[in-house]
């Protein structure tokens, strides 16, 4: 007779199907996964606190030091007046604020687009390139590790009207010279080939990376079904490469409303004002007229425009689809 049996299991221990309740019931005693997780995050925030606290202090701290002395008028002595908005309002009535203002803006309209077409056209040659391509990026990265105040120098010279290099090659050609530096309508362009020529390297690098990143099979792909180069470059490597982009466009649009150094050291604002940027006319009011509470507005005015611009450009170029 062919009969089933049950097996029952020994005293103590629980069947089969106990055994994904005895799981659950494992997975959470008393919430400690809850806990786990609470302690990993502790533990974690206790080794970057260092770090935290020297950004808040160092970051922020000056930021609201900056934005009390903006309401303020503070003097080298430490005296200081609350004056409230009356250094805003005398920023919106002061000529040579709009006329800084709009040195810079000009001077964001050369060098940006100036300075992510070398990078981007760099990026790309290396990109192609198989032979000896880690000398060839440290040949073009070489400018960016060097002072501003050097490469300032060096093509001040080569601007130079008499002695320039470029100047001797227009000499050769029975050309007149032409003083770069002199004109108004040549300085902006000038400093900013400068700047362009100094900084371009980091950005060829993000961009080279990004280059890099981007699968071949998709540029495959393209050859095969017929798709030339400008086609390959619009429809593949410039929507792959758009979050890369708009980070080197946000930190080239910085650089650009921060500079000084150039203009400093080559033109010293001149000629009439022509190359007065805000960053310039901040440093004149807090370490040449000591006016602290004036430049410190200037600071900030400076810091709303570059981040509204920033936003403007996420918008366009940093969503995603």
């Amino acid at each position: 007779m062919a009969a089933s049996s049950v097996v029952s299991p020994p005293d103590g221990q629980a069947g089969p199907e106990a055994a994904p309740a005895a799981a659950a019931g494992e997975a959470r005693p008393d919430g400690s996964p809850r806990r786990a997780r609470r302690r990993q995050a502790r533990a974690g925030l206790l080794f970057a606190a260092p770090m935290l606290l020297l950004f808040v202090v160092f970051r922020f701290g000056p930021v609201l030091g900056a934005l009390f002395l903006s309401l303020t008028d503070y003097r080298l002595s430490g005296e200081w007046t609350f004056v409230g908005v009356e250094n805003y309002t005398r920023l919106a009535d002061d000529d040579l604020f709009l006329e800084s203002l709009t040195v810079t803006l000009l001077y964001v309209v050369i060098f940006v687009p100036l300075t992510v077409l070398m990078s981007l056209g760099t990026a790309m040659m290396l990109h192609r390139v198989v032979w000896r391509r880690g000398l060839f990026r440290g040949i073009f990265f070489l400018p960016y590790v060097t002072s501003i105040v050097l490469a300032a120098v060096l093509w001040k010279w080569i601007y130079d009207a008499e002695d320039g290099l470029i100047n001797g090659l227009l000499k050769l050609a029975s050309l007149g010279p032409v003083d770069f530096l002199g004109r108004s309508e040549l300085v902006l362009p000038s400093i900013a080939l400068t700047s362009a020529w100094k900084g371009f390297g980091y950005s060829m690098l993000i961009l080279l990376a990004g280059l890099q990143a981007i699968p071949r099979s998709y540029t495959e792909a393209a050859m095969i079904d017929g798709a030339g180069p400008w086609r390959r470059f619009r429809h593949i490597t410039l929507p792959l490469l758009r979050p890369v982009l708009f980070f080197v466009l946000v930190i080239e649009t910085i650089t650009a409303f921060q500079v000084f150094d150039a203009m400093y050291v080559m033109t010293g604002g001149g000629p009439v004002r022509s190359s007065y940027s805000l960053v310039y006319m901040l440093y004149d009011s807090g370490f040449k007229f000591f006016d602290f509470g004036y430049a410190s507005a200037i600071g900030l005015v400076l810091f709303a425009i570059v981040l509204v611009i920033s936003l403007v450009q996420r918008r366009f170029l940093g969503r995603e689809d």
